[in-house]
């Protein structure tokens, strides 16, 4: 037995696969709606094209777009309801974003048939997963003074309205996002509502943004209605259940467990949609196998060398300061080892943006647990994570300089340890044996003698064996750049105020190193 939709021919078992996926993209759909006012678009659509046959032909990022927005005329309704019975919409201060967007949003659809199925897929795909990591860097979108329920807009806010409402809604009718995430950024960012009452709004605009570009989609396009009515029934139902329940518990709990759960929800579908809309340009790729064995050497070594930290801590109860430092070294080592066994710049830099990616959302997840605070010691919420970002932008910043434009792969090496390696010994020092203030003036008040002589040390050793293991350079140049790159990095580190070591440190060296070798 066959089933034909859309032209494509499928097998029973297809079907039943594609019923599964029609169900799931539902639910996606319609928790996105009800948690954070996105369309049912921003979900829906890379789950039907990539996984479901019948929607990979010529018209079907046309017909996915034109079902989700189907869906989502229901499911805003449901939703608007919900928020309305507890007061969180705001429409005087969104009543032009409503008219911008509901006025643009017929053109944009018109202009979506156009496009084709590269530009709708594509698209859907990756703001799927860039809103996701919106979410998981700012959970609660609101400003700390935002503005009163019903209050007026002044003529700031009046122009941002035209700006945005104009443009959010010809992306309304051509992408089929609903502007849900857009209208979400502009009522809190620029407009000051909380973020409930954002959502509230951005779902009752939704539900006429919805209702105009679906019915643009199925007039200029009807066999959405007349061959792909189960899969809009089935969308369109579980969609609006999803919604309606997702909808009752963001009005029951915190802004920032909203924020969080979007924003994991959307993280992981985005990445899992990307893969599966380019597996066969990923995965057949010589780069491919080189970040694999990247991944290997990297995540071996640090993975072994984390669980031994931990235990070491678990069970003799070391200071917290001293080993968040030894771990930031062995996060440091481990990117050596990796970019040593490297076969090009670029597979060196994308496992550490994958690597970045999948432990980021992993630490807010775990930076509410008593085991993180005693595990971790923070200056200030959420420094463990924002560190661990700066690191690994700062580590393809260096790898793309030194090794991708200057061809000189050991300065990069020897930059990543000095300055890791140092720096952690400075501030284990500093604060341990350190007894002697600093007071020039342009040095921070809270380094001490004995910590950058620390880093004096502890540079130059790290980076003569770094230039060591790489075997690119002499003896001699294995030593005698780090003497001379040592002072450097000792000095910058202790006029370096705030935490900015982590950008001037590891700047100070390279340069440096790139002067010498230029020299030499």
């Amino acid at each position: 037995m066959v089933y034909i939709t859309s032209n494509t021919t499928i097998g029973f078992c297809g079907f039943l696969m594609e019923f599964l996926w029609y169900i799931i993209a539902a639910l996606g759909a319609g928790i996105g709606t009800g948690l954070a006012g996105l369309s049912a678009a921003t979900v829906m659509v890379p789950i039907l094209i990539v996984l479901c046959p019948s929607f990979s032909g010529e018209a079907g990022a046309y017909q996915a777009t034109a079902i989700a927005l189907a869906s989502d005329i229901l499911g805003s309704a449901v939703a608007t309801a919900i928020y309305w019975k507890y007061k969180n919409i705001d429409l005087k201060r969104g009543w032009i974003m409503a008219v911008c967007i509901t006025t643009m949003c017929i053109a944009g659809s018109v202009a979506a048939f156009y496009a084709g199925n590269v530009v709708l897929g594509g698209f859907s795909l990756f703001l799927t997963f860039c809103i996701g990591i919106r979410f998981l860097v700012k959970p609660d979108t609101q400003r700390k003074n935002t503005a009163a329920k019903g209050g007026r807009l002044d003529w700031k806010g009046v122009a941002i309205s035209l700006f945005f409402g104009l443009t959010i809604g010809f992306g309304t009718g051509f992408v089929g996002t609903g502007g849900g995430m857009m209208m979400l950024i502009v009522f809190t960012v620029f407009l000051g509502m909380d973020l409930k009452s954002a959502v509230g709004t951005s779902t009752f605009i939704m539900t006429f943004t919805a209702l105009i570009a679906s019915f643009s989609h199925i007039m200029i396009e009807p066999t959405i209605i007349t061959e792909r009515w189960d899969a809009l029934l089935i969308c369109a139902a579980v969609t609006t259940l999803a919604s309606m329940l997702s909808a009752q518990f963001a009005n029951k709990v915190s802004n920032r467990t909203v924020g969080l759960a979007t924003g994991f929800i959307l993280y992981f579908l985005g990445a899992a949609m990307i893969i599966l809309n380019y597996r066969e340009e990923i995965f057949g790729s010589e780069l491919f196998g080189q970040v694999i064995d990247c991944n290997i050497h990297f995540l071996g070594f640090i993975v072994s060398g984390a669980l031994i930290l931990i235990a070491v801590f678990l069970l003799f109860k070391i200071p917290g300061y001293i080993f968040r430092k030894l771990l930031h070294i062995v996060a440091f080592v481990s990117l050596v080892v990796m970019t040593i066994n490297a076969g090009t710049w670029q597979a060196a830099a994308i496992t550490s943006v994958v690597f970045a990616l999948v432990v980021y959302p992993i630490l807010t997840l775990l930076e509410n647990t008593k085991f993180y605070d005693r595990l971790f010691v923070q200056k200030k919420k959420g420094e463990i994570k924002i560190s661990l970002l700066l690191l690994f932008i700062m580590y393809d910043v260096l790898i793309a300089f030194c090794w991708g434009l200057l061809g000189k792969h050991y300065i990069a090496v020897a930059a990543i340890l000095m300055w890791g390696v140092g720096d952690a010994a400075a501030a284990i020092v500093g604060i341990r044996f350190g007894k002697h203030k600093i007071k020039w003036w342009i040095a921070d008040d809270k380094k001490t003698w004995e910590g950058t002589a620390a880093m004096f040390a502890f540079a130059l050793v790290s980076g003569i064996v770094g230039l060591l293991c790489t075997g690119e350079v002499t003896l001699a140049q294995s030593i005698i750049y780090p003497i001379i790159a040592a002072p450097f990095a000792a000095l910058t580190e202790l006029v370096s105020k705030g935490g900015n070591d982590t950008v001037t440190v590891p700047v100070a060296v390279t340069l440096v190193m790139a002067l010498i070798g230029c020299v030499a």
